[in-house]
């Protein structure tokens, strides 16, 4: 099959969420009345990537992989999470090959895969480097299939771990997930109480080991918490774009409700800022909910 020529030359920047379907999301950031089997259609009508959190919790039929292709448009990209079975069972080297049964799955995405996802849990430390040393440069020699690595114990983020993990990850041209809980640890009030799973709080080291920053930003949910974070972010995502870098930009929140708007409202600043960035597909649709920004309290 021809490859569609949209993605012969992918934006340099794309911006998504953590899933593509919330039952609240129905009369804001979806049309009234939108069944739950349409979710991902308008899901991807308003914007272009997706972070894959329903795998990690629970593994597909190779049915349904192929039916989220086809409910997509082409150019639109998923970044399924592996399975916790994978992931969150100790070290990782034993569970190798149900990682690559996980990869046949989702390479049923075809052109829709734009790479897989690797959460390590708080309990997965720097003495577990040679099982992460191991697991990696098998991936690689395996596959090309891009992945993204999430750490979060703090000792990964502390030298001389912090430079062993970024220089293993370098070698095996992976890029390491770069998580900012910052907006809901320095706010005056409980952010996380509407959260069942709490984000880490670690410490934000933005530093891009392949080509590709894969960015999770935790937003408040008042919009104006995020302001002095999202310029920051702006004058980042510019000297990445300068460097010739891609930015993936997954905005999450604690409450689920305000995450559309919220990207929207780092799509705004980027683009007041000058910044070129592909358009966001949801303002280009015939009545963007652009008015929605101003529901959010300061």
């Amino acid at each position: 099959m021809a490859q569609n020529p949209s993605l012969l030359h992918p934006p340099s920047f794309a911006m998504g969420l953590a899933i593509w379907g919330y039952k609240n999301w129905v009369g804001t950031f979806f049309p009234e009345k939108t069944p739950a089997q349409n979710f991902l259609k308008c899901y991807g009508d308003r914007f272009s990537i997706v972070e894959g959190n329903t795998t990690f919790y629970s593994i597909p039929s190779p049915e349904t992989v192929k039916r989220w292709k086809t409910e997509t448009q082409p150019g639109f990209k998923f970044f399924p999470k592996l399975p916790k079975s994978v992931t969150h069972n100790g070290r990782l080297m034993p569970y190798l090959p149900q990682a690559f049964q996980f990869l046949e799955l989702m390479q049923g995405l075809d052109d829709r895969l734009g790479g897989l996802f690797l959460q390590l849990p708080p309990s997965y430390s720097a003495a577990h480097f040679t099982d992460l040393e191991l697991f990696l440069s098998t991936w690689r020699s395996a596959t090309q299939v891009t992945l993204f690595v999430e750490v979060r114990h703090l000792t990964w983020f502390e030298t001389p771990d912090r430079d062993r993990l970024n220089q293993l990850l370098r070698t095996h041209h992976i890029d390491r997930v770069l998580l900012d809980t910052r907006p809901i640890y320095n706010a005056n009030d409980n952010a996380q109480q509407y959260s069942v799973n709490k984000k880490p709080n670690v410490p934000l080291q933005p530093i891009v080991t392949a080509g590709t920053a894969f960015v999770r930003y935790i937003s408040h949910p008042i919009r104006n918490c995020n302001t002095e974070y999202l310029m920051e972010w702006v004058e980042q995502v510019e000297t990445w774009l300068n460097q010739g870098k891609t930015v993936y930009f997954f905005v999450h929140c604690p409450l689920e409700e305000n995450s559309p708007q919220n990207a929207q409202y780092f799509q705004d600043l980027l683009e007041r800022s000058g910044l070129n960035v592909p358009p966001l597909p949801w303002n280009r649709l015939p009545h963007p909910q652009v008015e929605q920004l101003g529901l959010f309290p300061s």
